[in-house]
């Protein structure tokens, strides 16, 4: 048999354990064991085995990873995340629907630090919801813009899904985090024109809700509101100006934010053990799963199954092979855990892109647009589901995907523009490198 078939078999095998439920990292470490071993025997199969996780687990830009998830998880246990909505509800006040912006904003810092969309539709299913509902929001305006503001963690940096990105397609982690801020802007900026462009034109769907607060409230909102964007804007100005790497700006970030948590009193024993528990088990399993994936990835290699798709693609316009991968992204999105969508396409599609001379920081920023789509589309859409969750019988989930579906639309937009205009996206770090 030849290898191109012992490859595309492997593929087959591999979508029929993901369909079954069987863990992504041991469906992709096991078949691509067995698929090493059908094509050059056992002891090449055990060698390979043995070599790659220890030269992937060595890799110092890894460290990156557990230190931005300790960071996040301080900042949250910490309560540096405390007030966010609460100081975005009061300075969003005077715009139609500026309870919804409100959420997009706070959404938006929050899930920068805590590095999870679904921790963050999580946390505001019981924080911002509630408050629209009571205010005479329309339902699936509430729920969609909770749904569509958790994604815009990954795009606002850090990100883990960036950092993953860089370490797969060899692409610096310092560029993807600073191309990723103005798409990141972007995408608030026109989640917030939606949601104000509906309330105007109908005003039922986002009644004016009226906040006055006194000078001390106020200076209490931004007391409880300022750590996490200092905290955040530490570590993007260090990296921006050149201070320190990724992998550093890690653990700068995770000591700034002990040192908030430490003059704000609120470190104890049990913040510090529950953080450390937490990344400790976050990052096992993200590695699980690039164990998997970077056997997988050799295994593909070896079967010349990338040769196989650039001959496939030859004489296609980069346009087109481009909206190939935004159609293929976009529907794996919406069935897969955003991480497990990388590891799984990018070592295949890389060779593809190097071909048609894609510029990996523009397209890196690309793809978690993608796949942040995917976590709000039908039927598996990860955030739409933890809403559900957290609200109950109240409201059904028809109408929260109805809510987000207007969000999805603008998110379309947004990538339509990223994909026409790159200079959006490689503007910063063109300024860095210069």
């Amino acid at each position: 048999m030849e290898r191109i078939e012992i490859g595309f078999i492997g593929i087959a095998i591999l979508l029929g354990l993901i369909g079954i439920r069987v863990p992504i990292g041991a469906a992709m470490g096991s078949t691509a064991f067995v698929g090493i071993w059908a094509m050059m025997g056992w002891k090449p199969a055990v060698g390979i085995v043995k070599a790659v996780p220890f030269n992937l687990i060595g890799d110092w830009n890894l460290s990156a990873i557990p230190m931005f998830l300790l960071m996040g998880f301080i900042a949250v246990e910490a309560g540096l995340t405390k007030g966010l909505f609460g100081a975005a509800r009061v300075l969003l006040a005077w715009l139609p629907g500026g309870l919804a912006s409100s959420t997009v904003v706070a959404s938006a810092l929050f899930a920068s630090a805590s590095g999870s969309s679904v921790a963050t539709s999580a946390a505001f299913s019981r924080i911002a919801i509630p408050e629209m509902l009571q205010a005479g929001y329309n339902k699936g305006l509430a729920t969609g813009s909770v749904a569509a503001a958790g994604t815009l963690g990954a795009l606002i940096p850090p990100s883990v899904l960036m950092i993953v990105f860089g370490l797969l397609l060899n692409t610096p982690i310092n560029s993807l985090f600073i191309a990723g801020i103005i798409p990141g802007l972007l995408t608030a900026a026109v989640f917030i024109g939606l949601i104000t462009v509906r309330a105007v034109l109908d005003p039922q769907l986002a009644p004016r809700v009226r906040v006055t607060v006194s000078r001390e409230e106020k200076l209490r909102l931004i007391a409880d509101a300022w750590p996490l964007p200092v905290l955040i804007i530490c570590v993007m100005g260090g990296i921006f100006a050149g201070i320190v790497t990724a992998t550093e700006a890690g653990a700068a970030g995770a000591f700034f934010a002990f040192a908030l948590a430490l003059v704000r009193r609120r470190v104890t024993f049990s913040l510090i053990r529950k953080s450390l528990i937490e990344t400790a088990a976050a990052t096992a399993e993200i590695f699980v799963v690039m164990l998997g994936a970077a056997l997988f990835a050799r295994f593909v290699g070896l079967a010349t199954i990338p040769n196989w798709i650039i001959g496939a693609f030859d004489g296609f316009e980069t346009w087109q092979v481009l909206m190939f991968i935004c159609i293929l992204f976009i529907v794996l999105g919406a069935f897969l855990e955003t991480i497990s969508i990388m590891l799984l396409c990018l070592p295949v599609l890389g060779p593809l892109l190097v071909a048609h001379d894609v510029n990996l920081i523009w397209f890196g920023i690309i793809v978690v647009k993608l796949l942040e789509i995917g976590l709000v589309t039908p039927p598996m859409g990860m955030n739409v589901f933890v809403i559900k969750s957290a609200m109950g019988n109240e409201i059904r989930l028809s109408e929260i995907f109805k809510g987000a579906s207007w969000f999805v639309v603008s998110d379309l937009v947004t990538l339509a523009i990223l994909l026409m205009f790159p200079i959006i996206t490689l503007w910063l770090p063109g300024l860095m490198q210069s």
